[in-house]
């Protein structure tokens, strides 16, 4: 396999001054982090200003975020510093983006050489070597362990999504049905949302998608959820012979809770798809790059079975790839915007230094910020076990697994999933300094996406701190 191309360099790159430049900048970065060495309150002599502020926010996006951010651009890997003067564990990086948290001197200084190009923005008419080295990259780390072999590069993971249905439809003649997991999320485009199973997000759209849920895996079940997974599809298909474009499957839910399922359950699945002859579509834009594998697909063995598979967020850039077989005609995939230079540049600075830099496998980086995660929800419910009563799912029976997801996906379950309870944490949580959001529809949990790329498992101790001190509050 030949080595992916090689961004060519601007020659003002190779300029020695703007190098030193470069160098001084990150530099003059570093210092100005060492300030940022934990949580810290808000200043109060900001509160005003800031206040003003959000109510511009709300008034420009026609309401206010879910939590009130506004940052400097100003921060240290896993720390962030808010307008209010506060600094925050960031455990949630945009939903995942940031795999190297705040102000990573390697992908700054990756921005700053991108600076340089004569382009702000790449498109599919407009390209410089920096959007094909991007897409070479995915393409020759995906086909090492699958069939995967082209890769079609856009501007967001929603963007990716589209373009993976439409390769599905168009290869199966214009079917007009697809299949999903209950609890998916496949991003917020019109088709997408219909897709999507959260009726809040296609409120008041019209419904043109034609689209069939499937129950995901059920570890209270063990193999019966695999017999009764594949009875279902086996109705959709015996009910809607030759109508289904593709079985559209997240390998870890992300929305849905960070759920995760055996290789055996997706295999009974795709082993039936393959039977009425339906593409498998592997939807990994949230969980690329932080499962045990870059691709989770290949944590679980199923790159041989894969047709389509779509990336994002922590790649900056996002993109579908999709065997040959799938390869679509002339015409159907394109865009104007691919990304911006420097998403091209970070994003490709990002991946290569998680393959090279001993993140991945049963021993790797992943592994073991999880497991420290793990170890230490374990020592909160041991201390506090009311705050872990079991969680209920909606037949009504009780787990007591409190701490759920894979690698760099991590998932807490207190209050036993009561959706007011982990709303009301995650707001007290932020106040005390650690940001969060949550996944599941019933039960709710508390979601986290820590920067994989610079957190350390000893970092979980001061987050845990303010954990613990969120959820004392939350409880009484």
């Amino acid at each position: 396999m030949t080595d992916p191309i090689s961004a060519l360099p601007s020659p003002l790159a190779s300029d020695p001054a703007i190098a030193g430049h470069i160098d001084a900048i990150v530099a003059a970065v570093r210092s100005a982090q060492s300030s940022l060495t934990g949580a810290r309150p808000a200043d109060p002599a900001r509160k005003e200003s800031f206040e003003a502020a959000m109510k511009r926010v709300a008034a420009v996006r026609s309401r206010g975020p879910i939590l009130p951010y506004l940052g400097t651009g100003h921060g240290n890997g896993p720390l962030v510093e808010l307008a209010d003067g506060s600094v925050k564990w960031d455990m949630i990086n945009g939903i995942g983006v940031h795999a190297f948290g705040h102000g990573d001197p390697r992908m700054v200084a990756a921005a700053l050489r991108a600076a340089l190009s004569d382009l702000c923005m790449q498109g599919n008419l407009t390209s410089n070597s920096d959007s094909v080295a991007f897409a070479e990259f995915l393409a020759q780390e995906a086909a090492r362990t699958s069939r995967l072999a082209h890769c079609f590069v856009t501007n967001s993971g929603c963007m990716a999504n589209e373009a993976a249905l439409k390769v599905c439809m168009q290869k199966t003649g214009g079917a007009p049905r697809v299949i999903a997991f209950q609890d998916c999320f496949l991003g917020r485009s019109l088709t997408m949302s219909q897709i999507g199973d959260n009726p809040a997000y296609r409120q008041g759209l019209p419904l043109s998608t034609l689209v069939d849920y499937m129950p995901f895996y059920d570890p209270l079940l063990g193999p019966r959820s695999i017999d009764m997974a594949v009875w279902h599809l086996k109705q959709y298909l015996h009910r809607y012979p030759g109508q289904h474009a593709c079985f559209v499957m997240e390998l870890v839910q992300g929305e849905g809770g960070f759920n995760v399922a055996p290789r055996e359950f997706f295999m009974a699945l795709i082993e039936t798809c393959r039977q009425a002859k339906v593409p498998v579509w592997d939807d990994e834009v949230q969980s690329f790059g932080r499962t045990e594998r870059m691709f989770c697909f290949e944590s679980l063995d199923l790159g041989q079975h894969v047709d389509v598979v779509t990336v994002g967020k922590m790649t900056q850039a996002c993109a579908c790839l999709f065997t040959a077989d799938m390869n679509p005609k002339p015409g159907l995939l394109s865009g104007t915007f691919t990304a911006s230079t420097s998403a091209f540049a970070v994003g490709l600075e990002a991946v290569r230094t998680m393959r090279d830099g001993g993140y991945y496998g049963p021993e790797g980086r992943n592994a073991k910020l999880h497991a420290a995660f793990r170890a230490h929800v374990a020592r909160l419910v041991e201390r506090h076990p009311d705050w872990f009563p079991p969680v209920r799912d909606a037949f009504g029976r009780e787990s007591r697994s409190f701490a759920g997801g894979t690698g760099g996906m991590c998932r807490i379950s207190p209050f036993g999933g009561d959706k007011d309870r982990v709303m009301k944490f995650l707001n007290v949580l932020f106040e005390e300094g650690v940001m969060a959001f949550y996944c599941g529809h019933g039960p709710y949990h508390v979601r986290m996406l820590p920067a994989v790329g610079v957190m350390r498992p000893e970092q979980w101790d001061p987050v845990f701190e303010i954990v613990e001190r969120a959820m004392a509050r939350t409880a009484g």
